[in-house]
């Protein structure tokens, strides 16, 4: 007899298994390191800037929307594959506890999301409103996760409308009622957080009512969603090793690539070439370097300390920096580099040719956000400094770890 929830568990097994094997490599001691520096130096200004914090600064805008968006995304981890939708479709009746268990599942591995975002709070909630007691925090939080059921419940239901426009408003809707919810919640304001609860309610009986009316569990929906959060933690553990399941994407992107048809056509540039192309056209590498190079920039300019500035500088050119030598295999799978013509070394030298032009523009940046921000030195000290650490990081590190592919 099919037992659903033996089911459950044994893909629940092998799903941890193949996360974990991929997790070693993301949180390796290069990351640790990153994550260590980053956290003590916010914890350190976050302090420094709650002891000046305005009066009217809007401490429940900001808290109100954080969790009203962290308790609207509330995605339904089914672990379900394709095969799924030929030889579990007749056993739909009998699945209620593998969906059942996939909810609590996907309520738990969203949880900490939840407590980084009430822990970080904290100190600002305390400091705009020192005259609350510290169980009111405490209420918050509960109200918190009794919303992350709800809406992680209605979810699942509205999963049953293959409608996309009519899920997208419903989340929209719940969106902005959850924002509602919240900021009078930090406001005080307990009547409207009241009211606004209601109405909340009143949509999550709607989505009850609206799901009961459709016949069955979309199976392909349910497919193609774990398949696309499946397919972004592979991009992301991408850029620490190589992902074989991974399915690359790619956009066309014409005018950024007009700007690598200016190299000229010779033999000795084919992996010059090759690897401007997959940085631009590749779904990862080019929004991963543009969001470095932003965050890095505001860390920069609003960083007070100098040293401090510089010391993010390096740190997201070493970033940059690490995560794109995975351009080296993009294209571990295409048998036809093997027979190009070239000789290998050609193929590392122009990698780490087109790393050093990367992490120089990005230095450049760097120097020019410190201008803005009216620290000349520190744009003379950035350009001088993340130049070197360029060269040395490329031609020293990259270098050895491609002699050894």
């Amino acid at each position: 007899m099919f037992d659903s929830h033996a089911f459950f568990k044994e893909r629940f097994s092998a799903h941890l298994r193949e996360t974990s094997r991929y997790l070693r490599y993301i949180l390796n001691g290069h990351i640790a390191v990153a994550m260590l520096f980053f956290i003590s130096a916010l914890a350190f200004y976050y302090q420094q800037w709650l002891m000046q914090l305005p009066a009217n600064f809007p401490t429940a805008w900001i808290i109100g929307i954080v969790l009203g968006l962290l308790v609207s995304y509330s995605p339904v981890r089914t672990l379900l594959k394709e095969p799924d939708l030929v030889f579990l479709i007749a056993a739909e009746h009998k699945m209620g506890a593998y969906f059942r268990d996939a909810l609590i599942y996907s309520f738990v591995i969203q949880l900490y999301l939840i407590f980084i975002a009430v822990a970080a709070f904290g100190p600002l909630y305390f400091a705009a409103y020192p005259e609350r007691e510290g169980y009111t925090y405490l209420l918050t939080l509960a109200i918190v996760l009794i919303f992350k059921v709800w809406n992680l419940i209605a979810n699942w239901w509205m999963l049953k409308i293959r409608d996309k426009g009519t899920r997208q408003w419903d989340h929209i809707v719940r969106l902005a009622v959850n924002i509602s919810v919240f900021y009078f919640l930090i406001e005080g304001s307990m009547l409207l957080a009241a009211i606004t609860t209601v109405l909340f309610i009143a949509l999550f009986l709607y989505d009850l009512n609206r799901s009961r009316k459709e016949a069955g569990i979309k199976w392909d929906l349910l497919v193609e969603k774990d398949q696309q959060r499946m397919q972004t933690f592979y991009r992301f553990a991408n850029l620490f090793t190589d992902v074989p399941r991974l399915k690359n994407r790619v956009k066309k992107r014409y005018w950024l690539v007009s700007f690598v048809d200016k190299l000229p056509f010779k033999q000795q540039l084919t992996y010059d070439y090759l690897y401007r192309i997959t940085f631009i056209r590749s779904g990862d590498y080019l929004g991963m370097y543009v969001r470095l190079i932003v965050i890095g920039g505001l860390f920069i300019y609003y960083v007070p300390n100098i040293w401090m500035k510089l010391l993010f500088a390096l740190l997201f050119l070493y970033m940059s920096s690490f995560q794109m030598v995975t351009l080296y295999n993009h294209h571990r799978t295409v048998v036809w580099l093997d027979l190009y013509p070239v000789k290998r070394d050609l193929r590392q030298k122009a990698l780490m040719k087109w790393l050093l032009h990367l992490a120089i523009i990005q230095t450049v940046v760097f120097s020019l956000v410190f201008i803005v921000a009216g620290n000349y030195m520190g744009s003379i000290l950035t350009i001088v400094g993340g130049t070197v650490f360029d060269f040395l990081f490329i031609y020293g590190y990259v270098k050895k770890k491609l002699l050894h592919k």
